[in-house]
């Protein structure tokens, strides 16, 4: 099987959001944007010369509406089925992310009351329900999903065989991208502290390469050393009892509830 290649395609902005296209035997789609992304990212997958109609799967990270947002859009288009974790169940099928958002910082702060991120998104039920790690052979590319929660309940990556790391927002860039290979949370986090160690787990297995939903590609070296420190600054908010965890986050919960 041909070495699994990585290629982002912007949803928003030059690198705002992000999907990818994997490209192997056949190829597949991680993430699928905003409400009304899917027939932008369908395009942007045929300016690769792939058609896509030969896409085997739609991988959705996680249960934000900037990445869950178009994938029943995207899979009608294809015919391609979507694979989401179990844990972000709720949200896939209701099409309304958890509320409140839990932000991690100023920009989460300012973004938590717009109206975009409180949209609804067209429902679905994956056909492909993740429960562990999974292996993506049989849907053309030396890859595995690994579950990842801590951003949401259900968020999960791709590790490529290569050492590509599609990341979701177990990571982003500062200002949703505009920075763009400097490491930073992503607005908002479920579990700062159980996203931190999912985080460091993927670290752990020796990445060549990070691709995140919010910027550019990041070196692993740089995201381990700011993990360091995140680490830290984690630990001294829990002291003070200031950290923030989503409670009632598990399995199935897609109310807008706390």
């Amino acid at each position: 099987m041909p070495r699994t290649k990585v290629i982002p395609l912007p949803v928003l902005g030059k690198r705002n959001v992000n999907a990818y296209l994997l490209l192997g035997r056949r190829p597949v789609v991680i993430d699928a944007g905003v409400p009304g992304s899917g027939r932008k990212i369908h395009d942007r997958v045929a300016e690769h010369g792939v058609d896509p109609s030969d896409i085997s799967t739609i991988v959705v990270t996680h249960g934000h509406i900037d990445h869950f947002g178009g994938a029943a859009e995207l899979s009608r288009l294809t015919g391609a089925p979507i694979a989401a974790h179990v844990g972000d169940l709720g949200p896939y099928t209701s099409g309304r992310v958890r509320e409140p958002y839990l932000p991690t910082g100023m920009l989460g702060r300012l973004l938590s009351p717009l109206p975009p991120f409180h949209a609804e998104a067209e429902a679905f039920t994956p056909r492909i329900l993740v429960r562990g790690e999974m292996r993506l052979e049989e849907y053309g590319i030396e890859a595995r999903i690994v579950p990842t929660p801590g951003h949401t309940a259900g968020s999960m990556s791709v590790l490529t065989d290569a050492g590509d790391l599609v990341a979701g927002d177990l990571v982003a860039t500062p200002l949703l991208g505009m920075l763009r290979r400097r490491p930073s949370n992503p607005p908002f986090h479920d579990d700062p502290l159980g996203n931190l160690a999912s985080l460091r787990r993927m670290l752990a297995l020796g990445p060549a390469r990070l691709h995140v939903g919010h910027g550019g590609p990041l070196d692993p070296g740089r995201v381990e050393r700011w993990a360091v420190k995140e680490q830290r600054r984690l630990d001294r908010l829990a002291a003070k009892g200031r950290l923030r965890v989503r409670a009632g986050g598990g399995v199935g919960d897609g109310d807008r509830s706390p």
